[in-house]
């Protein structure tokens, strides 16, 4: 765009380098203000966001922590009633040939042992996000887990709590069809053989306590990966903060410059709207500092 001084202005400014900048100097300036405003605008629209997301994340980790804590309990209670189930009763070995067709090697491993079937472990955790969940669990003090999360890219939690979320699903996927199997093997013993029956309870209990315990564990990680997207999130939330209040003073900073520049060409030119212009400019920036300051 292109300015424009009017040629009774031009007559009554020195035709010098400083003249020239000090005709401009109003333009230039309001230029910049509107510049720094909209970009302090921004940054806060970003804090707002990050801090909104961050939020959502919280709540999505407190779900993961709920589920964790949860399959803990179940665990504990399987293994209350193995304890109870040693003490009152004597547990035999079990004859994979007696629970039927329907025991394949991993059913039967389960009852005997109380084996999990095995799942693919996937990518492990990179390093840097390992340290920084061992610093949270560890309770380290906050600028130490930030300046960890600092070397860790978004992109690379977001892949981490991917993976791990994976994880939980193929678990479940390897798993559901041991546990039907058992049920239906529990389901058709027959009322009379006591013993098979108890064996095989105990063997089910078992393998429950140990299928909790993993799940428990799964749980807890995708809650770890979600408690440093929410650190990392406030990290950022943060950061744009104070870009936006650095961008709010270069605001400040431009409008004074205006209101100077201003009150330079009025009392050269004598011209009582530009002293009117200047004189609200000096107001403006008098409230705001009024609000920054009281309010």
């Amino acid at each position: 765009m292109k300015v424009t001084i009017p040629e009774d202005l031009k007559q009554d400014l020195p035709q010098t380098p400083w003249g020239k900048i000090l005709s401009v100097t109003p333009v230039v300036m309001t230029v910049v203000a509107t510049l720094l405003a909209g970009l302090a605008s921004s940054e806060m629209t970003r804090a707002q966001y990050d801090r909104a997301l961050g939020a959502q994340l919280q709540s999505k980790a407190g779900d993961q922590w709920g589920y964790f804590q949860a399959k803990k309990l179940r665990g504990a209670m399987q293994r209350t009633s193995l304890d109870l189930l040693r003490a009152s009763a004597e547990i035999g070995p079990i004859d994979a040939a007696r629970l039927g067709g329907g025991a394949g090697p991993a059913v039967v491993a389960a009852l005997q042992t109380g084996v999990l079937p095995e799942v693919g472990t996937g990518a492990p955790v990179e390093a840097p996000i390992a340290a920084a969940m061992a610093a949270v669990e560890g309770y380290r003090p906050e600028t130490e887990i930030s300046g960890m999360l600092a070397q860790v890219p978004a992109g690379a939690l977001a892949e981490a709590l991917a993976i791990a979320r994976r994880r939980g699903g193929e678990f479940d996927a390897v798993t559901k069809p041991v546990n039907d199997a058992i049920d239906r093997i529990e389901g058709s013993i027959p009322a009379d053989d006591k013993a098979l029956r108890r064996d095989v309870s105990f063997g089910r209990i078992r393998y429950a306590a140990a299928r909790y315990d993993a799940e428990a564990r799964l749980n807890q990680t995708v809650a770890n990966l979600l408690e440093l997207q929410v650190r990392k999130s406030n990290i950022s939330a943060e950061r744009h903060h104070r870009r936006s209040g650095s961008f709010f003073f270069g605001m400040l900073g431009a409008q004074a410059a205006v209101i100077i520049s201003t009150f330079a060409v009025a009392a050269r030119k004598r011209n009582f709207l530009w002293t009117v212009a200047a004189c609200a400019g000096v107001t403006a920036v008098a409230f705001a500092i009024y609000v920054y300051v009281r309010l």
